[in-house]
């Protein structure tokens, strides 16, 4: 089954570079986006927002710790593709602080890299590695419970799960040194703790959107849009990034 997604991921690529590269993004499946879309505000209701409410009232020290370890836990993705797009002081730089992190830090719990001078860099995937590579978005389209993504970007999703080194060592119960066996139980668990504290952090900022906009899909869908063309084009854009926490 991975050496089909993965060659699913290569030929896909293939076959978008000539056919969207730099087209103009559609909502070609708007009335299905709109529907997927109040499904996740469904779920996002009665399970996410309570939950991540509960976990706002952590002691901050608890919410920092899991906020840290999960931001070290992507530079298995960013690191990478930091390289594949030529930005080799980034990556040399985020590698030098996951290894600080990992090790003084404590699996990433602490972060004495930034207390050394050592500053994180903007979030990299495997969808933006396609951008810098001139694949266009392609169509917009609402993942059911993932969320908004482009058609790039949704094969890049893909990429940062088959292509993570994190993901490859523990999702099929993977034997480790020494016998060890993170299980799958440690890859989903540490993806729910990241969207929880993510979630958390933007419990008031998406209750004004949500009472703001006229059409939340659209806005949602704008903000989406926005912020990868600003990542994707190293903050290049001629727009304030009002919403760089916004994934």
């Amino acid at each position: 089954m991975k050496k089909f997604l993965n060659t699913l991921l290569v030929a896909s690529v293939i076959t978008l570079t000539p056919t969207v590269s730099f087209s103009k993004t559609e909502d070609c499946f708007e009335p299905v986006n709109r529907a997927v879309f109040s499904f996740n505000m469904g779920l996002d209701k009665i399970i996410f927002k309570p939950v991540a409410k509960g976990y706002s009232y952590l002691p901050n020290p608890v919410k920092t710790g899991v906020k840290n370890a999960t931001n070290n836990v992507s530079y298995f993705v960013q690191i990478p593709n930091q390289f594949l797009q030529g930005k080799y002081k980034q990556g040399i730089n985020d590698t030098g602080r996951f290894l600080i992190n990992t090790t003084v830090g404590i699996l990433g719990i602490f972060d004495p890299a930034s207390k050394l001078g050592i500053k994180k860099n903007e979030n990299e995937d495997y969808g933006q590695t396609l951008g810098a590579w001139g694949v266009g978005h392609g169509c917009y389209v609402m993942l059911p419970v993932l969320g908004p993504a482009t058609l790039r970007d949704g094969i890049g999703k893909i990429g940062n799960a088959m292509l993570d080194p994190f993901y490859l060592s523990t999702v099929g119960d993977k034997e480790m040194l020494l016998g060890n066996n993170l299980g799958d139980g440690t890859y989903w668990g540490e993806t729910a703790l990241d969207k929880t504290n993510w979630r958390a952090e933007n419990l008031n900022t998406l209750d004004n959107l949500e009472k703001n906009s006229v059409d939340l899909y659209a806005s949602v869908r704008s903000l989406y849009l926005q912020r990868r063309d600003y990542l994707t084009n190293d903050g290049k854009s001629s727009d304030e990034d009002q919403w760089k926490d916004f994934k």
